[in-house]
């Protein structure tokens, strides 16, 4: 842990964190600290639990027939498996990305962004536009859409309408996004957009994202976990992990051994 992390209360912390799809031990004992305004790469195998991972990190894992979690997820401190904790708020306080750009398909871009706030009792039109503003400013989509916003969300580009999900995300002021293999489906110019963004956003909020992509997670990520077989084999500062890993299976992965 560097200085500055000593003088931070991490952001999101979990101890023991299991997950199971029915007997299906896919997440095992998996302890993390994780500090504000960091960019984290979770990598890894096909298979081998990151997506599963991230999604007990908001509670999207027992959405899932047959799923359980066991051990602590603490959010700012507070444990969001404990009695009474709707999963509801808690998904307000952990954005989430996906793979695919799914904005919700009846909605224009305006109200994609905007019905978070609505959700939560924004009603005033003035306050309205000035968050879907901040929020398409703060995702890189502002000046593209600004004239359209209106149109389908669904009428724009695949990494705009990636964009567009980041900047939903963002409209609810979370604290922590989560984002799974946000730039697999784009092309290579969109994937940079993407990049350059997560790397401003850390400013603001601290990004978790599942990448397959070894580049990517040396360019842009603060800190990176490297999960094989459902455990966390190690987790440090990327550079460390990179170019010194710890663990041998660590350095067979990375240098294309295995995976």
């Amino acid at each position: 842990m560097g200085v500055e992390e000593a003088q931070k209360n991490p952001v999101l912390r979990t101890d023991e964190l299991q997950a199971y799809f029915g007997p299906f031990h896919a997440v095992k004992g998996v302890s993390v600290s994780i500090f504000p305004n960091q960019v984290i790469a979770v990598i890894g195998p096909s298979g081998c639990g990151k997506s599963t991972f991230i999604r007990c990190l908001n509670r999207l894992h027992e959405e899932t027939p047959g799923a359980k979690v066991k051990g602590q997820v603490w959010l700012e401190g507070k444990d969001i498996y404990g009695k009474g904790v709707d999963p509801v708020l808690i998904r307000r306080r952990v954005g989430m990305v996906f793979q695919k750009p799914n904005p919700f398909p009846a909605l224009s871009i305006f109200d994609n962004v905007a019905i978070g706030p609505k959700l939560m009792g924004l009603r005033r039109r003035a306050l309205l536009e000035e968050k879907v503003e901040q929020s398409l400013k703060q995702a890189a989509l502002w000046n593209e859409v600004k004239d359209k916003l209106n149109k389908l969300g669904t009428s724009l580009s695949g990494g705009q309408q990636q964009r567009l999900c980041i900047a939903r995300a963002l409209a609810i002021n979370p604290p922590v996004i989560l984002m799974d293999e946000p730039t697999s489906a784009l092309d290579p110019i969109s994937t940079a957009r993407i990049e350059e963004l997560v790397q401003e956003l850390k400013n603001r909020v601290t990004v978790i994202m599942v990448t397959h992509n070894m580049q990517q997670a040396s360019r842009i990520s603060d800190k990176t976990g490297f999960f094989l077989l459902g455990s966390m084999i190690e987790y440090g500062d990327t550079v460390q992990v990179f170019t010194k890993p710890r663990d041998s299976r660590t350095e067979q992965y990375i240098t294309g051994r295995f995976g």
